[in-house]
Formats: C-alpha cells, structure tokens, sequence
C-alpha cells in the first residue's frame, strides 16, 4: 500500500521531523498540518485536545493520509482516545519513542523539560521511575513560543534557557521533550555539555520506520495551516532553516 504521511503539530515544531522524514524517504506523499490557528494544544483540557488533534486527523484523512505522525508532545499525551481512534489512521505519537529511547540509553538520572501539559501529564516521569530512572522533569515554558518567533540566539532565550537547565546540571541525559527545543541544541549543549540528548522526533522517526511500510511513488508535499501561512514559512526558516513551498491556510 502506498502512505501519505500526515504530520501534526501546534506550530513548526514538527517540521523538524518532516525534514527529516522526507531526508530519508524522498519519494514518500506528506501532509503538514500546524494547527496555530486553535488555543495552543497546551491550554486546552484533556477532552477538548482530544477532540481538536481527533477532528484534526479525520481532515487529514479526507486529504488523502493513510498514516500519522503527532509531531507534538502535548497532542501526544491523548494518544489511543477514541475522538483520535475514530479516524480510522494508523498513529504514532513522540512520547512512546522518546521513553523507549531514553530506556536504552544507560543514563540513571534524567532530565526532562517540555511544555506544561506534557510535564504535568506524567507521561516521561512515571514509565522512567518505574524502570528504576532517577527523574527531574522542568516546565519550559516560553521555550516554543519564542521558537515560534525565531528567537534561537537572544538574550531572552539564554536567560530563560539558563533558568531552566540550572537544576539540570547533574543529569546524564536530557529529553527533549518538545519538537521546537531541537532548534535550540547548540545552546542547550552549551549549558549542559556532558549530557546525552533524546530527541523524541529521531525517536519516532526510528519508530514509525519499524512499524510502517513507509512505501511511496509520487512525491508530493502539502503544507497546511490553520493559521497565518507567511508566519508559518517565515517561522519553519529562522527556526530549522526550512525553506518551505505554499503554505494553504485551512479552516477546521
């Protein structure tokens, strides 16, 4: 069977794994969806996220897409509620791969920072302590905001990164656990030069190539976005260095 490939997060932040996606499998069919134009996935409560990611999917399957990435920590932690069930999509989410990869990573203390909801869940902190991994997981908060805006190398993002990562200087390895923080890499490595960093993007990427045929014959790329496609285009090339095609503005 012949996949198109959906790929969902808030903002740009997915465009990172799309890149890479698309590095390794040229000849495959995607679909990009940033949803900025609804509440940031972080705000909504539970039933409303599961809601919004489920219709978000069902749109893409109307578009053609036989599979989907949730680039995206927050939209991941409903993963398996039946508004995203109800699709009828296969669905990888970024938080299952990031804790398997943690898992084979010999680190014994972990750091992990990500937005409030995916910290608050406790996706990262339970399945790592109950494998006997000492945890200290950050809210980092405006981290993908100021992504959002292109600010990588400002006086605001190292202050705030260096608030951050300050309790963290002990861990041995760092999750990412939010796919705009890999555009921020050559500071975090900066502070915390000695730690291993999981990226829940490579790690799902690694996923969905062992559990999917990801066989395609026509390349094809459609970007869609709920919100403003210039800020769109404008954001994927100060953050990722992405020089993204038309961007179609969707309403949903």
């Amino acid at each position: 069977m012949s996949v198109t490939l959906g790929v969902l997060d808030w903002g740009i932040g997915g465009i990172d794994f799309h890149a890479r996606l698309r590095a390794r499998h040229p000849e495959l069919a995607t679909i990009y969806w940033s949803d900025s134009g609804s509440l940031p996935y972080g705000k909504l409560g539970r039933e409303a996220l599961a809601a919004r990611v489920g219709a978000v999917a069902s749109a893409l399957r109307e578009r053609g897409a036989t599979h989907l990435v949730i680039a995206c920590n927050a939209a991941s932690t409903v993963l398996g509620h039946p508004a995203l069930t109800r699709s009828g999509l296969a669905i990888c989410g970024v938080i299952a791969p990031a804790i398997a990869a943690t898992l084979a990573d010999p680190a014994r203390v972990v750091g992990v920072i990500g937005g409030r909801r995916t910290i608050r869940s406790g996706l990262y902190r339970r399945a790592l302590v109950a494998a006997g991994r000492r945890v200290h997981a950050r809210v980092a908060q405006p981290l993908s905001a100021l992504v959002e805006r292109g600010e990588l190398d400002t006086p605001r993002v190292h202050a705030e990164l260096g608030r951050i990562l300050a309790p963290l200087r002990q861990v041995e390895a760092l999750v990412l656990a939010c796919t705009h923080y890999t555009a921020l890499l050559p500071a975090i490595r900066g502070l915390l030069p000695r730690a291993r960093i999981i990226d829940p993007a490579a790690a799902a990427l690694a996923e969905v190539e062992r559990a999917w045929s990801l066989s395609g014959h026509v390349r094809s790329d459609m970007f869609l976005t709920t919100g403003d496609p210039e800020a769109m285009r404008t954001a994927a090339q100060l953050a990722f260095g992405v020089q993204l095609p038309a961007v179609q503005r969707v309403a949903l």
